[in-house]
């Protein structure tokens, strides 16, 4: 089901980092990722939480797998992400795909904000 995936490696690279991603360092990111056997509700090997903060450390973007998604108080950890408050599925396709839609995420809601990268 899922293949060698490429940029798997820059990805788990990530894990631990902070950056500061806007001159005055009131927004940053944040990158936990694991590789972990497959499960079926992490059938990737995965567990990840891409974040990005903003000055009074709120989460405003988030894409994790630690928990169930939307409505859901219970059942399985399942992909999903956040913006803001909201809470919707995330279908994870690898690596590359997951970093490129955090970081689009990342800039729409610093643009909202009146900050560009």
């Amino acid at each position: 089901m899922y293949g060698r995936d490429s940029a798997l490696d820059t990805l788990l690279d990530l894990d631990g980092i902070t950056l500061i991603v806007e001159p005055d360092g009131g927004h940053w990111v944040r990158f936990v990722v694991t590789q972990i056997p497959p499960t079926p509700e992490k059938p990737h090997g995965l567990d990840y939480s891409l974040t990005l903060h903003g000055p009074n450390g709120e989460r405003l973007v988030g894409f994790d797998n630690a928990h169930p998604a939307g409505k859901q108080k219970r059942g399985n950890p399942q992909d999903h992400r956040h913006h803001i408050r909201t809470v919707k599925p995330y279908e994870y396709c690898d690596a590359a795909t997951l970093l490129a839609d955090f970081w689009t995420m990342v800039d729409m809601v610093l643009k909202e904000r009146g900050i560009s990268l």
